[in-house]
């Protein structure tokens, strides 16, 4: 790669390095700068420029990244779309995240341009949690490196793998002695509900009985019995050693001490045994607090069906000091981990009344053999937008109808006629309140695939002031657009039919030109002629 200062006319098609004010405009880092680019820099009196120019043997920084992230991407795990050379993982449900930490630490040891950062091996996390981010530190990478990076990233099993937690019905013992409170063993019962909740796994049932091995062991018979899966055991007593109550009852029951303590604080007096196939687990005192502590380590690994060994126990004290880690996330509390990726959601825009087609409803219209407003929704729902909301006003009955079957949210917009800004009321007025950012798509684009869309949610990064994220093919700005929650109260101001494009010229700062591979963000149609021109392609 060629870094360095160049006059305007050395750096048309070249990468340039550094955000640069010329005229009444901002040349954003990372733009590719062309023939017009130029003629506007040599207008502004701007006689060099820091640019990069990329050579035969680089590999440009969006595609090094996407083929890296998706080399990465084992079992339920989703590669986002590429953007300023990062590319991201998320996980597609919760579970835990199992990560070949030496090979990550070969693929980091290559070279400067190619870093993988990842959470630790086998953290639990949820639905959309980010996992890794793939970063191409200069704007491209030696093609070498890139391969070799890959010839180690698709070594054997995948590097990245997501167990998925199972749900499981679990049995609980609890045992008493004759001075334990019940409503001290309520409250224990309550903490494990909400552990295993947060899971998406029960306690199917619960047997409480006196702190003895004889008692112990019937419980744990019984449980096993009806084939729950773990048994977990509450010992009213901490346990001190193996051949304690506890211990000594799963024993008496036909089952085998595995392991006793951890080296986890806290979580030392953790117990693991085993039935047969069956998990049983004597619980430490800390799990009767909702604080981060051993056991929760050891059951989700459990709940995701993964086998826990006196090894994998032994393992875990790198790390395992929790005490003074408040901060650490606690799925049971009902908090989202982060990072976590962006929610962001499709609104498509259905309520026109096609005035220049003519006649029909061009959204009804067939275009390669599917209705006009059918490839649109197909295209959101393949994309990682969620929900998809659909604003139908007129003829609604006929638009709801080439939607059917899809899993979009339909809401109707009465006063259609007043302009596209009612739609856009309509539709916001409609997003769950967790949603971060949403796209607002046309209807009449039938061209747009859920490539394009990604692209755009992959562009947003309100921290990096990206909240306007606009498409763009060779400069020119087309649809649909990408507004951060910021701008919603501002969308739901505007009035009649030109909807938020006023938003974009007085906020340039949050503008975010996102490059499209092709010209569909720039196609739609609104006559008969031009529908007749897409068929005819």
């Amino acid at each position: 790669m060629i870094f360095g200062e160049m006059t305007p006319d050395e750096a048309e098609g070249a990468i340039l390095a550094h955000s640069r004010k010329v005229g009444s405009e901002t040349f954003k880092k990372g733009r590719h700068l062309s023939a017009a680019d130029v003629a506007a820099l040599k207008a502004a009196g701007v006689a060099t420029v820091i640019a990069a120019r990329l050579e035969a043997d680089d590999v440009a920084e969006d595609e090094a990244a996407e083929a890296l992230a998706k080399a990465l991407a084992g079992n339920s795990i989703r590669a986002a779309a590429p953007f300023t050379g990062r590319a991201n993982l998320h996980a597609e449900a919760g579970g835990i995240v199992e990560i070949d930490a030496a090979r990550i630490a070969a693929i980091n040891a290559i070279g400067e341009a190619i870093t993988v950062a990842t959470l630790a091996p086998y953290e639990s996390v949820t639905a959309r949690q980010m996992l890794a981010t793939i970063k191409i530190i200069p704007f491209a990478a030696p093609r070498a490196e890139l391969d070799r990076a890959l010839e180690i990233a698709r070594e054997g099993a995948s590097a990245m793998t997501l167990h998925a937690f199972k749900p499981h019905r679990a049995g609980l013992v609890a045992t008493q002695l004759p001075d334990t409170k019940t409503s001290v063993m309520d409250k224990s019962r309550s903490i494990l509900d909400a552990r295993l909740a947060a899971m998406g796994s029960t306690i199917a049932r619960e047997i409480r009985c006196e702190h003895n091995e004889l008692a112990v062991a019937g419980a744990v018979r019984e449980l096993l019995a009806e084939g729950l899966s773990p048994v977990l055991i509450f010992g009213a007593s901490a346990t001190v050693d193996r051949r304690d109550v506890v211990p000594a009852g799963i024993a008496q029951a036909g089952g085998e001490v595995l392991h006793f303590g951890m080296p986890v604080d806290p979580g030392n007096l953790m117990l693991l045994a085993r039935h047969d196939k069956t998990p049983v687990i004597g619980l430490p005192g800390c799990a009767r607090s909702p604080k981060l502590n051993g056991f929760d380590w050891v059951l989700a690994r459990l709940l995701a069906g993964l086998d826990v060994t006196p090894a994998d126990v032994a393992a875990m004290g790198v790390g395992g000091l929790l005490k003074e880690i408040p901060s650490r996330p606690q799925p049971r509390e009902g908090t989202r981990p982060s990072p976590a990726s962006p929610r962001v959601a499709a609104i498509i825009l259905a309520a026109g009344q096609s005035r220049r087609m003519g006649g029909p409803n061009k959204l009804t219209m067939p275009v390669d053999g599917k209705p006009m407003l059918r490839h649109v929704a197909e295209a959101a729902l393949a994309s990682s937008a969620q929900p998809v909301i659909v604003v139908t006003g007129d003829r609604a009955t006929e638009v709801e109808k080439v939607l059917a079957p899809l899993s979009v949210t339909v809401l109707s917009n009465n006063c259609h006629k007043q302009g596209l800004s009612t739609s856009l009321r309509v539709g916001i007025s409609g997003l769950p309140d967790d949603i971060d950012a949403a796209l607002i798509c046309l209807g009449d684009m039938p061209d747009i695939r859920a490539e394009h869309l990604d692209r755009l949610i992959a562009a947003f990064d309100p921290e990096e002031g990206r909240t306007i994220c606009v498409p763009t093919v060779n400069g020119k700005r087309g649809n649909p657009v990408l507004w951060g929650r910021e701008w919603f109260a501002a969308i739901k101001e505007t009035k009649g039919d030109t909807g938020a494009k006023h938003l974009i010229g007085e906020h340039a700062d949050a503008v975010c030109e996102v490059p499209m591979p092709d010209d569909a963000a720039l196609k739609d149609i609104d006559t008969m002629e031009e529908m007749e021109r897409r068929r005819g392609k």
